[in-house]
């Protein structure tokens, strides 16, 4: 039986103003193509992409294994534990429109990826099934969209706007894609057979699977420690880019906005892109948590609180936040903010050891905060939660294939859980100090400040993993003098 063998044509992805293809055009489509090269004679790519360079060209280099292959299968087997006997439904999600007929950028869903080790756009509407193989044990079938053939009256490779090779690139035969996963692969038709979705527990639909999914990513392995330190080491790249460019940005009328394109073009270049969006926000706009507007000038004379983070092509993702003083010094009420902030980071780092409370490192770095604020007269006594009028929410989360990895586990094993070896989270206490709140001294008005940085809990405590970037006014300020004479 061919790979990929013939089928009902499906309906194809067009648009209004895609032209006509005549009976005649239609025929001499199918003809006259190369076949593809052989699995078995094809160099390995590079382990960026899941194809060689040639595949632009001519779609005849084979894939070599997908990065994670080695390690999920270990991943499956520990799901397969949990539910036995059950049929388990895993999808990558599907494309979502961003306006008319164009798609936003497809990432499949962090637990199919986490599953199957594949990472790329071409993963849309793919679906891992497990099916149950004995009392304890499943098999697993990834359902999928193979290359489509150029014969047989078939139009898509070269008609269909989202799924055709000739409009988004080349997608795995199914040979390749189980050289790709180490996974049977089969038909995306064999699946569906018309239905809208597949039978069995749907980790899209089912809170008991996605939560257990979200468990067992709590604790990374060392393939995944790896691969979030390659994401903060480019991270830390990109923010060196950042403050080398700042010149430029302090020029332009949207400064704001040319910082992000800095740090974004090398997210692109290094990696799959960021993992969020990324926060470039100066002045009083420091003191909006998820500020992604971007589009204020610069002041020379005010912070900038940068908060980026690299996705790799794996799609884990670094989370690092820095507030660096646009002239290169801190004024001294802005190193009084500042530091106040380091000393509450220094303690919520301090806090990390396995078998220590998740929420232990935020109430030891509230309490720096909450004395901090009652020294200064802002706030009468350091007791109770009024310090949050001025940090709002909490120092810190989970990180990994997700910014806030995780989200769906019980909060027995995260929020109220303990820490175990092997999780990476971040610690990013903050003080949003609003320019209209008149609690506050005049000059203290309008700074926002937080530092993030990410660690792995280690057998001793932790290890900051984002430690390239310096922290403390000295080093910062050092740092920026460097790379701007540089």
């Amino acid at each position: 039986m061919p790979d990929t063998p013939s089928r009902p044509a499906a309906r194809l992805n067009t648009s209004s103003h895609d032209l006509p293809v005549s009976a005649e055009l239609s025929r001499f489509m199918a003809t006259n193509w190369a076949a593809a090269t052989p699995l078995s004679s094809a160099a390995s790519p590079p382990a960026s992409s899941p194809f060689g360079a040639a595949d632009a060209a001519a779609g005849t280099s084979a894939p070599a294994p997908a990065p994670a292959r080695a390690v999920t299968p270990a991943r499956r087997d520990r799901l397969s534990a949990r539910f036995p006997g059950e049929r388990l439904v895993i999808p990558a999600g599907e494309l979502k429109v961003r306006s008319n007929d164009c798609d936003y950028r497809f990432r499949p869903h962090s637990a199919y990826a986490w599953l199957t080790g594949l990472t790329g756009e071409d993963q849309a509407g793919h679906v891992l099934v497990m099916e149950p193989a004995g009392p304890h044990t499943h098999e697993a079938v990834l359902y999928l969209r193979p290359r489509s053939p150029r014969a047989d009256g078939n139009e898509e490779f070269y008609r269909d706007r989202r799924y055709g090779e000739f409009w988004v690139g080349r997608r795995p035969a199914l040979a390749e894609a189980e050289q790709l996963s180490g996974i049977r692969c089969a038909h995306l038709d064999d699946l569906t057979g018309g239905r809208t979705a597949p039978t069995g527990r749907n980790a899209a639909t089912d809170p008991e699977l996605a939560q257990a999914l979200s468990e067992l990513r709590l604790v990374k392995d060392a393939w995944e420690v790896a691969q979030l330190q390659l994401a903060v080491d480019h991270t830390t790249t990109g923010f060196e880019d950042v403050v080398r460019d700042l010149p430029r940005a302090l020029a332009h009328p949207r400064g704001e906005r040319w910082i992000e394109g800095v740090f974004n073009r090398r997210a692109r270049a290094e990696g799959n892109g960021t993992g969020y969006d990324t926060i470039a926000a100066s002045g009083a706009h420091a003191c909006v948590l998820h500020w992604i507007r971007n589009d204020g000038r610069l002041n020379g004379d005010e912070l900038l609180l940068l908060d980026g983070g690299v996705e790799t092509d794996t799609l884990y993702t670094a989370d690092v936040t820095r507030t660096l003083p646009l002239s290169g010094r801190f004024s001294s009420v802005q190193r009084q903010v500042y530091e106040l902030v380091l000393a509450a980071q220094d303690a919520g780092m301090a806090a990390l050891r396995p078998g220590a409370s998740f929420r232990d490192f935020h109430r030891a770095g509230m309490r720096v905060i909450a004395e901090g604020l009652a020294e200064w007269g802002v706030l009468k006594h350091a007791e109770g939660d009024l310090h949050r009028r001025y940090t709002l929410c909490s120092s810190g989360h989970m990180l990994g294939l997700d910014l806030h990895d995780c989200a769906k586990a019980r909060a027995d094993t995260y929020l109220d859980g303990v820490l175990e070896e092997g999780q990476v989270l971040t610690v990013e206490p903050g003080l949003y100090l609003q320019s209209d709140d008149e609690t506050l001294p005049p000059e203290l008005r309008g700074i926002g400040v937080r530092i993030e940085d990410d660690l792995v809990i280690t057998a001793e405590g932790a290890r900051l993993m984002s430690g390239a970037l310096p922290r403390t006014v000295a080093g910062v300020e050092e740092w920026m003098g460097n790379l701007l004479e540089g």
